[in-house]
């Protein structure tokens, strides 16, 4: 019999189009499914509280499901090339095959790896399965990875289409033997002492099938009206995809071919298909982006102490500033917040408050189900300014003429502040226009270091 595949999962928690899943099932061999939680390789980033929450419950969706196949998920935790290694050996396995990641301290990871399972004559194979467009196949005129998103979009379009998604395995070739593998609880994704994850709870259901029908709703119910509603925090009508594509639960390439095949106008929702390209393939050249400047001339931005109440008053919906509230409780609650508002509480803080952005971005990062290495400091950094974007810093959103034009009868905002009118609801902790002055104010320096 053919010496076993190991299938290494990693943010693509899913067996329909999984081209490493694919591999192994091509190779005809019994499939070991491997997913090793390794935080300590490199400098890879923990995860939030929130994405382990998350993580937990798309583990255990995706078990059940290989066993529906006959095939374990064997969970181990370290560091990947040790553990990988070891598996290998246990089960003599002749081949690895997993999908590529693109952050920095992940593909020095990957690459040793790959380096060590060849040089024990181990096959090892990556694939393309989170992004639809490789980062060294988009370049501008000149050979330099883009810097604006609109050209950047339509180089992309100019390339050849995204393949097809590839057809889930019906039937997988397992061990007569099951491996070791660590309990899922005994990692402690899940908060105890407290619990705060009941919000999470009452807002999603993680996993590869919740995936797909949250897309065959949006595509059935809501793209019509994406184009003409998706700023509205209040409509309801966006994917709620961000943390299903984040985990990979299902592939950017379904969600392409599945919102074609809807016959919709939907060129504005893959136009934010390709603003999640824009920022993987930022990172992939700026492999720092959660902690350095992207733009270099806002090193020079004076940044003050930051004011420790403000940014508390800010974390827990306390601002007196009603669109601010109610989208940083929407945070807190569920793991996600509407686009439009997470631009504007970001504005909010870094702007009028005039805190730093990795702070923010720190928050979010423990607090949002869909926060990855890309969006989340890329964004970040889009709206403070520092970040790949043709109208840095001047751009300031005040949020009470955002919650006017999108949310103009206060559907939204009092959903998540019902206490609006009452005398406990506190008073505007900065006056918007007066800080907004001193924020361009302090862009003079960054302009001056240019």
């Amino acid at each position: 019999m053919t010496s076993p595949s190991i299938v290494l999962f990693r943010d693509d928690l899913r067996l329909a189009d999984n081209p490493a899943l694919q591999a192994a099932v091509d190779r005809d061999a019994p499939v070991i499914a491997l997913y090793v939680l390794d935080e300590q390789s490199h400098g890879i980033r923990p995860l939030g509280g929130a994405a382990r929450w998350w993580l937990h419950h798309s583990l255990s969706s995706l078990d059940e499901r290989l066993r529906e196949r006959g095939v374990q998920l064997v969970l181990r935790q370290g560091p990947a090339a040790l553990v990988v290694g070891g598996v290998v050996r246990d089960a003599g396995a002749g081949a690895v095959f997993w999908n590529r990641r693109y952050g920095g301290p992940e593909r020095t990871v990957d690459t040793e790896l790959k380096t060590a399972l060849r040089a024990d004559g181990v096959i090892a194979e990556s694939f393309a399965g989170s992004l639809l467009f490789e980062p060294w196949t988009v370049r501008t005129g000149s050979d330099r990875p883009y810097s604006v998103f609109t050209p950047f979009w339509k180089a992309c379009q100019q390339l050849p289409a995204p393949r097809a998604p590839l057809p889930e395995p019906t039937e997988l070739s397992g061990l007569q033997h099951q491996l070791a593998s660590d309990d899922l609880d005994d990692w402690g994704l899940l908060p105890q002492h407290p619990d705060w994850a009941g919000g999470l709870r009452d807002a999603w259901q993680p996993g590869e099938p919740a995936a797909r029908a949250r897309m065959q709703a949006f595509l059935q119910e809501d793209i019509a009206d994406y184009d003409r509603t998706r700023d509205e925090p209040a409509a309801g009508n966006t994917s709620l995809l961000s943390a299903s594509l984040r985990w990979g639960e299902v592939s950017p390439y379904t969600v392409w071919h599945e919102t074609l095949a809807s016959g919709a106008d939907a060129g504005r929702f893959l136009s934010e298909i390709g603003w999640r390209e824009f920022a993987w393939h930022t990172l992939f050249h700026f492999p720092d982006l959660a902690t350095k400047n992207w733009r270099s001339s806002f090193d020079a931005f004076p940044w003050p102490d930051a004011d420790e109440n403000q940014l508390a008053a800010w974390q827990q919906g306390r601002t007196g500033i009603r669109l601010v509230d109610a989208g940083m409780r929407e945070l807190w609650h569920t793991g996600t917040m509407h686009n439009r508002v997470r631009m504007v509480v970001a504005s909010f803080l870094t702007k009028n408050l005039l805190i730093d952005w990795h702070r923010g971005e720190e928050w979010f990062w423990d607090t949002l189900v869909d926060a990855d290495s890309a969006s989340n400091p890329f964004n970040w950094q889009w709206v403070a300014g520092s970040g790949a974007d043709a109208s840095p810093y001047f751009r300031i959103f005040n949020p009470e003429t955002q919650e006017k034009k999108f949310d103009p009868h206060s559907a939204y905002v009092r959903s998540w502040v019902p206490e609006l009118d009452d005398a406990s609801y506190p008073d505007p902790i900065v006056d918007l226009a007066e800080t907004r002055r001193r924020a361009l104010d302090a862009y003079e320096s960054v302009k001056r270091a240019r």
